[in-house]
């Protein structure tokens, strides 16, 4: 199992996160991964940090579907790959609807469909074995749509990438992770639980690697969990620090019926606490959603402890399918100890 560094996105400042990147690459980290909710951007901080480094992989996790047209993606991927070495590994999701809709302003309908169009134009386009045409439901190379002058042609990238690039997808709803399996490198979960998500994911992720024909995919398909990371001997008092996250995902990262997250807290099995957060969530009670996260949920999706703790949880981690484990720390220490216990 290899070890990665997860460094988010930025919220309400732009934080430069150097000194992170570099001691994971001094001590050996596979990969580190940012994202981008609705500020700033990831591809930015990813090249911000390809540039202070000369080893270590950078991640995105995400780039946004509804945010870039297939061919940006697969030109700013490009970019990326050829400027860093081969070192850059593209994520993608869809985001949700709030985001697609509220911020981008592109519909969120039929996310599947989206997927599978956009994934295939981007490895179409970083292929270069011939010039791009698609007539897909949600994408049409040349456009001939409303507006269309007439004068699109098909195209093929100009540079000639040298290096491959990995496609992750970001994905927790049943369809999706299938989906993942089947048309991407790589897998992209959120609160992955060792006990309950290998259970909670097999049918899928088997319905995926059956339906991609590709016999030796599961052996090489990288599982990219990230896990917020706390060295403590006061883990009782450090998980409260793990539950304001949950409760805004579980409660607050979609409507009602429409919030991904609620659903997996329900497919670990804890549909009533899932419940009782969303309501209060979306109530506006959001110091009593966060104490209604139950102890052994925040305990389980956490690496939360002193290092023996860490390590025995580490041991179940790989043991459950991971192959890349990505910890969500800002502290050198907490990097140091557990690059030490996988060594």
């Amino acid at each position: 199992m290899r070890l990665a560094l997860n460094v988010g996105y930025d919220g309400s400042d732009v934080v430069d996160r150097t000194d992170l990147v570099q001691e994971a690459e001094k001590l050996g980290y596979h990969s580190v991964w940012a994202a981008e909710a609705y500020g700033a951007d990831v591809v930015t901080a990813l090249s911000w940090y390809a540039a202070r480094t000369e080893r270590i992989n950078v991640g995105a996790g995400i780039m946004q579907i509804p945010g870039r047209t297939p061919a940006m993606t697969a030109m700013t991927a490009v970019g990326l790959s050829e400027l860093s070495g081969g070192r850059f590994l593209l994520g993608l999701g869809a985001s949700g609807p709030q985001v697609a809709e509220g911020w981008h302003g592109q519909p969120y309908a039929k996310p599947l469909g989206r997927t599978r169009e956009y994934i295939s134009l981007v490895r179409q386009m970083l292929a270069r074995e011939e010039r791009v045409s698609f007539d897909g439901e949600h994408y049409q190379l040349p456009y001939q749509g409303a507006g269309s002058t007439g004068l699109g042609r098909p195209l093929r990238m100009i540079t000639h990438p040298s290096h491959n690039v990995p496609i992750y997808l970001a994905a927790s709803g049943p369809k999706n992770v299938a989906l993942a399996a089947e048309i991407a490198d790589g897998w992209l979960p959120i609160f992955w639980s060792p006990f309950r998500a290998p259970d909670a994911y097999r049918p899928m992720l088997d319905a995926g690697f059956a339906a991609s024909g590709d016999d030796t995919k599961r052996d090489r398909f990288d599982v990219v969990a990230s896990v917020a990371t706390v060295l403590t001997d006061a883990p009782e008092q450090a998980l409260w620090a793990i539950k304001p996250t949950l409760a805004l995902y579980i409660g607050g990262m979609g409507a009602r019926g429409k919030n991904f997250y609620h659903d997996l807290a329900c497919r670990y099995g804890y549909e009533a606490e899932a419940n009782q957060i969303q309501d209060l969530y979306l109530e506006g009670k959001k110091q009593e959603a966060i104490a209604a996260v139950p102890d052994q949920l925040a305990d389980e999706v956490s690496l939360v402890g002193p290092a023996g703790h860490i390590a025995e949880r580490l041991e179940a981690w790989k043991e459950s399918g991971v192959t890349t484990v990505s910890l969500m720390t800002s502290d050198l220490g907490t990097m140091r100890t557990v690059a030490e216990i996988l060594s």
